[in-house]
């Protein structure tokens, strides 16, 4: 996240706001889910992990590729 410079408020915001684009029930240690939050006009993909005792777990962040994502960034491009 510091790499990439998104900051732990843009974080929260997107885990507290944001919209599930993909669930990933089947990951282990704990099922995970792509979240898609804004930072201003910048995208943000938050993977989190759903821990024990209501815990989210933060396992990346990032900034989508424009090319790998449609203009909503909610929808992976075909290849």
């Amino acid at each position: 996240m510091f790499e990439r410079e998104i900051s732990l408020a843009d974080i929260i915001n997107t885990i507290e706001h944001g919209e599930i684009i993909e669930e990933y029930p089947k990951d282990e240690p704990y099922p995970s889910h792509l979240m898609l939050g804004w930072s201003g006009e910048r995208p943000i993909h938050i993977v989190v992990g759903a821990g024990e005792q209501e815990t989210a777990i933060v396992i990346t962040v990032y900034q989508p590729d424009a090319d790998k994502w449609d203009t909503s960034f909610k929808h992976r491009r075909a290849k």
